[in-house]
């Protein structure tokens, strides 16, 4: 079971775009994988069209009251399996930030009741370095990065890159990172300039794949569609299945 989180400290990047259609991407493959909105804006949930659930059906469940993640597993339309949110998961910071344990809750509850299941697992995170954000690298033996192809995004990279080396001393191992440029724009000369900047940083850590500007992708959340069901022939759908296939031809998902 591989576990992605797929993270970046800067809101508008495309996380949960992103957390959607690589989800439903490896479906399509046959991977059947899980999704996981531990974000509490719930914009993953709403996205692959299972709408607001009640918090006792979402993840806060878990953290509320230790029910196991496996009973929370929700479908969507599409039959992609997800672990839903909801706005209360807000109040996780407040109530468990103090404790030195929290940090590995998600972990604990995805090796008791998710241990046996060979599918790989997204979580779409919040985009705050938080107790939420905190499970989720701690949870990962991976972190996808997006980053949209503008100059403010790029910094936001070297400051979440600082950060995730930080964390692997407590974790006591390297954090393997993938960073996928979004929203590019090839008449944007600073599109490529950001790339090329990405690339020199960071090499192979930095997709080949890149997600272009898209209406269908930025249209297909509101009909609770990945970009797949909405536009097949789409060039967002054409650059996720790309990067999708590039993240499994190097083993990100193994």
């Amino acid at each position: 079971m591989a576990i992605i989180a797929v993270f970046n400290q800067k809101g508008g990047v495309g996380k949960t775009t992103t957390t959607l259609n690589v989800s439903a991407s490896l479906g399509m493959l046959g991977r059947n994988p899980l999704a996981i909105d531990l974000d509490p804006q719930s914009h993953l949930t709403l996205a692959c069209g299972i709408g607001q659930l009640p918090a006792d059906k979402s993840i806060v469940e878990y953290y509320r009251n230790n029910k196991p993640l496996q009973e929370l597993i929700q479908h969507s339309p599409r039959d992609l399996r997800v672990i839903g949110a909801h706005p209360e998961l807000a109040k996780v910071d407040a109530l468990y930030g103090k404790s030195a344990s929290v940090t590995g809750k998600l972990k604990e509850g995805l090796e008791a009741g998710l241990a046996w299941d060979e599918a790989p697992v997204l979580i779409d995170c919040s985009p705050m370095l938080g107790v939420l954000s905190l499970n989720a690298v701690f949870a990962a033996d991976r972190v996808l990065i997006p980053v949209s192809a503008d100059f403010l995004s790029m910094q936001g990279v070297y400051r979440l890159d600082a950060a995730l080396r930080v964390l692997e001393k407590p974790l006591k191992r390297k954090i393997e990172k993938k960073i996928v440029l979004t929203r590019f724009d090839t008449r944007r000369k600073l599109a490529f300039e950001v790339y090329d900047k990405l690339k020199q940083q960071y090499g192979d850590d930095v997709c080949d794949a890149r997600i272009h500007e898209n209406v269908s992708l930025a249209e297909s959340p509101s009909r609770g569609k990945d970009i797949f069901e909405f536009a097949s022939h789409s060039r967002g759908a054409q650059d996720y299945g790309a990067l999708t296939m590039e993240l499994l031809q190097k083993g990100f998902f193994e």
